[in-house]
């Protein structure tokens, strides 16, 4: 997974110079990526575009999202995350909204990526199509 390269400036201020961390607010905001949005990019950059779909919002708390070990096992002590519920994007209802989605990040409500990543699998969005990820399969991770 990665971050951007302003979540990359506020943890080596954190660490380094003891500067406080930005507030993220209570929510955080899952997008859809056609391709990588990269270090430089924001939620925005390659973020999927058919009909009707929209940011997925999550709460920034443990029913949300469940600490883990990077291959998902949980583990209050781990350095990796996963949903804790479902995570439903909304259906496209555009006819020729044909897209591949190949990533995903996590975000603030600004746009701040806090981490960006390929899926194991890309989706192929058509018309009808749902975005759906079960409970338990988006794990986010430091590398």
């Amino acid at each position: 997974m990665s971050k951007s390269n302003t979540t990359e400036n506020d943890l080596v201020k954190f660490y380094a110079n003891a500067t406080a961390m930005p507030s993220y607010g209570t929510n955080l905001y899952l997008h859809l990526h056609t391709a990588d949005p990269g270090e430089g990019g924001t939620s925005a950059t390659n973020e999927a575009t058919y009909t009707s779909y929209a940011r997925v919002t999550t709460l920034r708390d443990n029913t949300a999202w469940t600490i883990c070990d990077p291959d998902g096992t949980p583990n209050a002590n781990g350095s990796a995350f996963k949903n804790a519920v479902d995570v439903v994007f909304p259906e496209c209802t555009g006819v020729a909204d044909d897209q591949d989605i190949t990533h995903a990040s996590i975000c603030t409500n600004g746009g701040q990526i806090l981490y960006s990543g390929a899926l194991t699998a890309l989706i192929n969005i058509t018309h009808l199509s749902t975005p759906y990820f079960p409970a338990g399969t988006m794990i986010f991770k430091e590398d």
